[in-house]
């Protein structure tokens, strides 16, 4: 058996107008000078109170907490409305296709979304028992910490070099690799080509076309 791992926003959801409003939202909110707006995708990957760490970087805790809260909140209202819709990036439903028709391939999420968030697009996507494993903010520590991809070999019973970990950022890459499984990035999402090459990716696709070679490709390479 293998096992894919996919991260969620940049890579299989096109949320940034969401998030982008969200943080602005967030930030006005809680009276706090937000930074400039080419900073907020940089951080998509962390934890939401890790992100908050890193956008204002001078305030205390407190604010951090204030940010969080009106961050959920904005999020919460957005999605009510429909304004800004979490739709899948070209190519990704296939893909999610084809590689759940396959009797020897698991599907997985690690994301730093919250449980919650991550349910509600599995239900508006229809995607209710899909995933074998889901790995959320909500029970691990931000990544790059390997966690999320040890407890989803855990669930799986898979050793580390049958999974593969598909990702945007560094983050995701950084925690492929630390966990020991296979890191395909793509080019797609918020974090650069370069920065995903520096963090150790194994491959990096343009499309949902390759991403399906790479993926089989490491699990060819990695399981020998």
């Amino acid at each position: 058996m293998k096992l894919a791992i996919f991260d969620l926003d940049g890579t299989l959801i096109d949320s940034r107008a969401m998030i982008t409003a969200s943080l602005d939202a967030a930030f006005a909110a809680a009276g706090v000078t937000p930074p400039e707006r080419k900073h907020f995708m940089s951080y998509v990957g962390l934890s939401l109170r890790d992100v908050m760490r890193s956008l204002a970087p001078h305030e205390e805790a407190h604010q951090h907490d204030r940010l969080v809260e009106a961050y959920k909140q904005a999020f919460q209202d957005f999605r009510a409305t429909n304004r800004h819709p979490e739709d899948l990036f070209a190519g990704a439903h296939d893909l999610l296709v084809n590689l759940r028709a396959r009797d020897d391939v698991l599907l997985g999420i690690a994301t730093g979304k919250s449980r919650r968030g991550v349910t509600h697009l599995i239900e508006k996507h229809g995607y209710d028992g899909w995933f074998t494993t889901i790995q959320t903010a909500d029970d691990h520590p931000s990544k790059p910490h390997p966690s999320m991809i040890v407890a989803a070999l855990a669930e799986t019973g898979l050793e580390p070099q049958a999974a593969v970990m598909i990702g945007d950022t560094s983050f995701d890459i950084e925690m492929a690799r630390a966990a020991g499984a296979g890191a395909a990035g793509v080019s797609w999402g918020n974090h650069q080509v370069a920065e995903l090459q520096r963090a150790g990716a194994h491959t990096i696709a343009n499309d949902f076309n390759e991403l399906e070679q790479h993926i089989e490709s490491l699990w060819q390479e990695r399981m020998r």
